[in-house]
């Protein structure tokens, strides 16, 4: 899991197996498999280096 934090502030995790596509325009809006979006304060790049650092732990441990 990973942790975003919504535009309200509050922080959340989501599955980084279930994004489908991250969006900037300007705001950063992340969809996923299920067809939920949600709208976060991190940027396109910052989502992107959370995922990469949670599979890069995710392997590690294999």
């Amino acid at each position: 899991m990973i942790e975003v934090t919504k535009l309200n502030g509050l922080k959340t995790l989501i599955n980084p197996d279930l994004i489908e596509t991250v969006e900037s325009n300007p705001d950063t809006v992340i969809s996923f498999t299920t067809g939920r979006k949600i709208i976060v304060k991190e940027s396109r790049q910052e989502v992107n280096n959370l995922v990469k650092s949670y599979r890069k732990e995710l392997f590690a441990k294999e």
